[in-house]
């Protein structure tokens, strides 16, 4: 047990430094520069380093317990930038799987925008089936037909209900789940992962946290913003931290919607088997009539 703890303090600790600590020292330092220097001496590396040097000295002619003191307090105003900037995250989760409480009119206007791109893009590839039966296709006009499907798959997985990408992917292995099995996920999606093997749940799992990461890592923008009112590099910074969020953000919901989905077709039959939907003995991908059943089961007359 003593090894468990010392493992869990040491994890803790990372998070804490990694998480809050290190961004909420950076924006702290941001802070206090560009609150000093303005929009007027933005860039100005001379007051920087002046600022700093009269800082050094200035903490240098105090004592070590001041000193002490001094870094305590740094560290708890770092951790509290953090505390809040964490506390954004919720947000800038809901901003970019598309569910967006206000205004529902824009919501509303892009997904139908999606929507409709989309259908035009399947409409395309069909047009191009058609005109080319496979029978007499080309390697040719074939690659031009995988190419459009690569346009459709690249927009949405399944058509679009959601005003953005990462929320369309979420939103595509629901779909899939009910069109192709029955299956109605927000109810039967908890029963299925306990009896998923442990290495299943470990890949969704780490998908799962580098999401959540890459939120962490966004959500510091939002901080950067408000600073740019004072100090307008700021929002230069602001920007490349929201970037980068929402880069990672769009790889980690890319690999956590097709592991989820790949979770569905391999371990439905497990499922079907555990509530007696379908008999020990039965095996291969879940039928619709099975997966029916299997959320009534879940739904229990919801």
């Amino acid at each position: 047990m003593g090894k468990f703890f010392d493992a869990l303090a040491t994890k803790l600790a990372e998070r804490w430094a990694t998480y809050l600590v290190l961004p909420g020292l950076l924006f702290t330092a941001s802070a206090v520069f560009g609150s000093q220097v303005g929009h007027q001496h933005a860039l100005d590396r001379d007051m920087l380093m002046e600022m700093v040097s009269n800082l050094t000295a200035a903490i240098a002619r105090q004592g070590v317990g001041t000193q002490v003191i001094l870094a305590c307090a740094v560290l708890l105003v770092a951790t509290g930038v953090g505390l809040v900037a964490q506390a954004l995250a919720g947000g800038t989760r809901a901003i970019w799987l598309g569910q967006w409480p206000w205004p529902l009119r824009l919501r509303l206007r892009q997904s139908s925008r999606r929507r409709e791109r989309w259908h035009r893009l399947v409409q395309h590839r069909r047009a191009l089936e058609q005109a080319r039966p496979r029978a007499s296709r080309t390697q040719e006009e074939q690659r031009a037909i995988n190419q459009a499907a690569q346009r459709i798959n690249r927009l949405s997985l399944a058509e679009p209900d959601r005003p953005t990408w990462m929320g369309d992917r979420i939103n595509a292995v629901e779909r899939v789940a009910l069109d192709r099995y029955g299956l109605d996920l927000p109810f039967t999606w908890p029963r299925l992962w306990l009896v998923l093997p442990e290495i299943t749940r470990t890949e969704i799992t780490t998908a799962h946290a580098a999401f959540v990461a890459a939120t962490a890592t966004g959500t510091w923008a939002w901080p950067y913003a408000v600073l740019a009112v004072f100090w307008w590099p700021a929002a230069l910074i602001g920007a490349a931290i929201m970037l980068t969020g929402w880069a990672r953000a769009r790889s980690a919901i890319s690999d956590l919607s097709t592991l989820s989905e790949a979770a569905v077709d391999v371990h439905a039959r497990t499922l079907a088997i555990e509530l007696a939907v379908a008999g020990p003995e039965s095996a291969g991908p879940l039928t619709l009539d099975e997966g029916e059943r299997i959320t009534s089961v879940c739904r229990k007359g919801r």
